[in-house]
């Protein structure tokens, strides 16, 4: 292709990029771990990552869910390599951070990503250290002919990073302007279908959470007790799914239920259930198969556990009970027969 060709085929893209707006408000521009970053880029095909800070002294609140964080790396290279969009964040046992993400905490082990936190911190740093983790899904990370300078008003005492509005000119609009250019090609799985378009006037979006996502921000919702139990040993708590991912639900907060293990192994067997009451109601194939004899329903929580549950998952509270999660028979589908 000629010079002019070059240049007439910019313009067009830059034409695009311009009208081309992806529906969001701000961005924050976060300092960024090299070998994070060069970890993650090297990962195929990743759909969220833990945006972990060592210490989970504080919490982050420069976005809402739907924004972008952007990757700041360090100096040198002092530009901007990629980023992903907000989804939520938590203060969790740098364990759960691990069992949640595993090697999409930036690290191919477990004992990695310990060593990268001590770099950070001068205590000792063990499974049960508090990391914040910055939940980001759809990351995308560029190629280095693709990363963006920094911005000029960026001074190098920013420690953690910096928020932009991306509505506002010269730095806010023009990082955004450079941003969107590189995601054009790029697409972006949104939560839920939407009637307006995707590019337009500024707005945030929901981006679709992942598994790890999903269990961190579940186990918040719950205040990180079992629903039914109210056990508040973590490594025992685990994120069900009200409606399974095989059958059309999706890694939402409300369709998420904390439950100890043993009740999740029930429940997602189909010898469980939960009633618009907020009951949980036991199978008596339970008590055929097993000779056993189970409570036929068990309250979930006490008050304010009902109260929470209710906040979290409001289709309870109407007549689509979830019965519905189960049908068929014993061949590989979930089951449900009232007690």
């Amino acid at each position: 292709m000629t010079g002019t060709g070059n240049i007439l085929l910019s313009q067009m893209l830059r034409d695009e990029a311009l009208d081309a707006t992806l529906p969001l408000v701000k961005a924050f521009l976060a300092v960024t771990d090299g070998d994070w970053f060069r970890f993650l880029a090297s990962v195929p095909e990743v759909d969220e990552v833990n945006f972990w800070q060592p210490s989970g002294g504080r919490v982050f609140r420069a976005l809402e869910p739907g924004e972008p964080l952007l990757f700041k790396l360090h100096s040198p290279a002092n530009a901007i390599a990629g980023g992903g969009f907000f989804a939520g964040h938590a203060v969790v046992p740098a364990s759960l951070a691990w069992d949640s993400f595993g090697e999409k905490n930036g690290a191919a082990t477990f004992d990695e990503m310990v060593r990268r936190i001590s770099r950070y911190v001068t205590r000792p740093v063990g499974p049960d250290h508090p990391v914040g983790c910055i939940l980001l899904e759809q990351p995308f990370f560029w190629a280095e002919d693709m990363w963006i300078d920094q911005p000029s008003d960026w001074t190098p005492n920013i420690v953690s990073g910096k928020t932009y509005d991306l509505t506002v000119p010269p730095a806010g609009a023009n990082l955004w302007e450079a941003v969107q250019f590189r995601l054009i090609t790029q697409p972006v799985e949104f939560d839920e279908p939407s009637d307006s378009a995707l590019f337009g006037e500024a707005r945030p979006v929901r981006p679709r959470l992942g598994q790890g996502s999903f269990r961190i921000l579940v186990t918040d919702a719950y205040e990180r007790r079992c629903a039914v139990t109210g056990e508040k040993i973590l490594p025992v708590l685990q994120a069900a799914h009200i409606k399974p991912v095989t059958q059309g639900g999706r890694h939402r907060v409300q369709n998420g239920l904390l439950l100890r293990s043993d009740f999740h192994t029930l429940f997602d067997k189909g010898y469980l259930t939960v009633t618009p009451g907020l009951t949980m109601r036991v199978s008596s194939d339970l008590r055929e198969t097993f000779q056993t004899a189970p409570t036929t329903t068990v309250s979930i929580g006490n008050r304010s556990a009902h109260l929470r549950a209710r906040q979290i998952v409001p289709q309870l509270s109407s007549s689509h009970g979830m019965a519905t999660r189960f049908s068929g028979g014993r061949s590989g589908e979930r089951r449900f027969r009232l007690a």
